[in-house]
C-alpha cells in the first residue's frame, strides 16, 4: 500500500539536500556501508531533530506543527490542519511521531490520534504513506512528513485503500464530507469552517 501521487516528489524536491553519504565520507570504502547500516549514536539522533524543530518552527508552513511531547526528544506530537479546498477544510488533526534511534536512516512511526475519516488510514489511526515505508530516505524530515500527511488528506491512493469505505465513498465529495464530519464531531473534533 502506497501513496504515489505526484505531489509527494515535489514536496520531497524541495527539501534542502541532506547528503548522509557524507557521514561516511571519511570512513575508508570497504567500512563506509556497514557504518551507515549501523545505529546512529543518540547524541547525533538528538542534534538532528533538535535542527529539524528550528527548521520547522522558522519556516513557518501554513496548517502543521510539530514539537518533542516533554523531555523525550523522540516522541513529538505533530497537528495538522485540512488545505483549503478540500473536504478537509476546517478540521484539525493531532498525530503522534516515534522516532527510532537510528533516524534518520529509519523512518518515524507515524499514526493519527484524532479519528481520521480516510483511505489511506485504518481505524487505528496507521498510515498507509510510500515514504514513511518502503520509499524513506534520510533526506526526508518532520516538515517532509507532515506536509505528505497534509497532501496525502486531499489526494488519496484509492488503489490501496486502508478504509475500503472511505475509498468507495471518496468519488461522492459532498456524501463523503457529511460522512467525513459526522465521524470527525463524533470524535470529539471542533471545525472552524462550516459548510
Amino acid at each position: 500500500m502506497s501513496h504515489d501521487g505526484g505531489g509527494m516528489d515535489a514536496i520531497a524536491a524541495q527539501q534542502p539536500t541532506n547528503n548522509t553519504s557524507a557521514i561516511g565520507a571519511h570512513v575508508p570504502n570497504a567500512k563506509a556501508s556497514r557504518a551507515v547500516s549501523q545505529p546512529v549514536d543518540s547524541h547525533s539522533v538528538s542534534r538532528r531533530l533538535q535542527s529539524e524543530l528550528m527548521s520547522l518552527m522558522t519556516r513557518g508552513d501554513p496548517g502543521i506543527s510539530a514539537f518533542p511531547d516533554g523531555d523525550n526528544i523522540l516522541t513529538w506530537v505533530g497537528t495538522i490542519n485540512g488545505s483549503k479546498g478540500t473536504v478537509y477544510e476546517g478540521m484539525s488533526y493531532k498525530l503522534m511521531l516515534k522516532f527510532p534511534t537510528d533516524y534518520p536512516f529509519k523512518p518515524p512511526q507515524v499514526k493519527f490520534e484524532t479519528a481520521c475519516f480516510h483511505p489511506n488510514v485504518d481505524q487505528y489511526g496507521n498510515i498507509c504513506l510510500d515514504i514513511l515505508q518502503d520509499k524513506w530516505s534520510s533526506a526526508y524530515d518532520v516538515r517532509t512528513i507532515l506536509l505528505s500527511i497534509q497532501s496525502l488528506l486531499g489526494e488519496p491512493n484509492n488503489d490501496s485503500p486502508m478504509n475500503s469505505y472511505a475509498a468507495a465513498l471518496w468519488s461522492n465529495q459532498e456524501e463523503f464530507r457529511k460522512a467525513n464530519c459526522k465521524r470527525y464531531r463524533d470524535a470529539g473534533g471542533v471545525t472552524t469552517v462550516t459548510k
